[in-house]
């Protein structure tokens, strides 16, 4: 199965009084469209999945799809919970809603055995017919979907073609792309992008891309061309905001880069997420008047 690929962007939630702001999250995500990014990923990691209710998880998703209706970005919408039948719930909501594909990261908190994960996707794929993205973030959710496992299920459950890898190691992704080349490897580290293209991955999400979508896109874009040097440029220039992006937990770095821009006109958090540090809001500060950042 063909499956989403290119430049993606794990999209932030804005919020106003403790609750979605759906005018600031429908021009955010047109911004994403109008710098070319290939596809928005609402409520996975950098969205504050794990404090949305139920419902906002949903809204989100609605927006995501009703946004980018007629035009060339696609939703892959996150549908991930350290419980199976809820996972596929969502993902069975968001094909519903019209999705273009889902993304589920590990189960978290469960510490499930590779066939306990084997198992989840299957039975997450099994709800849905649109493409599914699997998602490995140990550093997030203490485990690890190992290449032999990631590998097993594309080849063996149609509707999932690839994985988001976000393990930080450039060997894991050698490690997938040499037992099987079809997989398509999706990097989850902006400070990797290039790395992970040019072994041959298929894209990225990117957290980066909420403030700077055009350079992302170009980077992934380039790569995908075979234009490396290039690609890679724009890697090397990004090396210092995909650092400072992440000095604190995702999303507190990138909200507040938003807000510094004017691009979120609040800057709020669900606990036990705060707001940043004074060091942190100085060093995004300095970072960020190094970079051309377009509306």
């Amino acid at each position: 199965m063909n499956g989403i690929i290119g430049a993606m962007t794990a999209l932030i939630t804005p919020m106003q009084d403790d609750k979605l702001d759906i005018g600031t999250y429908e021009k955010l995500i047109k911004r994403q469209i109008n710098n070319g990014i290939d596809a928005v990923v609402p409520v996975g990691t950098t969205g504050e999945s794990s404090t949305l209710s139920y419902s906002e998880h949903k809204q989100c998703i609605e927006i995501a799809i009703d946004v980018c209706k007629n035009t060339n970005t696609k939703v892959l919408a996150g549908a991930g919970s350290n419980s199976t039948k809820e996972a596929s719930e969502l993902a069975k909501f968001a094909e519903g809603a019209g999705a273009d594909g889902i993304l589920a990261v590990t189960p978290y908190y469960n510490k499930p055995t590779q066939e306990g994960l084997y198992e989840h996707y299957k039975k997450i794929a099994s709800n849905i017919s649109i493409p599914l993205l699997t998602y490995n973030v140990p550093g997030r959710t203490s485990v690890d979907l190992l290449a032999d496992t990631a590998i097993r299920l594309v080849e063996d459950i149609d509707n999932i073609y690839g994985i988001k890898e976000a393990t930080g190691s450039m060997e894991r992704t050698v490690e997938i792309l040499a037992k099987n080349p079809d997989v398509a490897v999706i990097c989850g580290d902006d400070a990797i992008n290039y790395p992970v293209m040019a072994n041959y991955g298929k894209g990225c999400i990117s957290v980066t891309s909420n403030l700077l979508p055009d350079k992302i896109s170009t980077l992934i874009h380039t790569a995908l061309a075979g234009q490396f040097d290039t690609s890679k440029a724009i890697n090397d220039e990004l090396y210092p905001i995909n650092k400072a992006l992440f000095v604190e937990s995702n999303p507190i770095p990138i909200k507040t880069a938003m807000h510094i821009a004017g691009l979120l006109p609040s800057l709020e958090f669900r606990l036990p997420l705060t707001k940043p540090s004074s060091q942190t809001i100085k060093l995004l500060e300095r970072v960020m008047s190094k970079y051309d950042i377009v509306e």
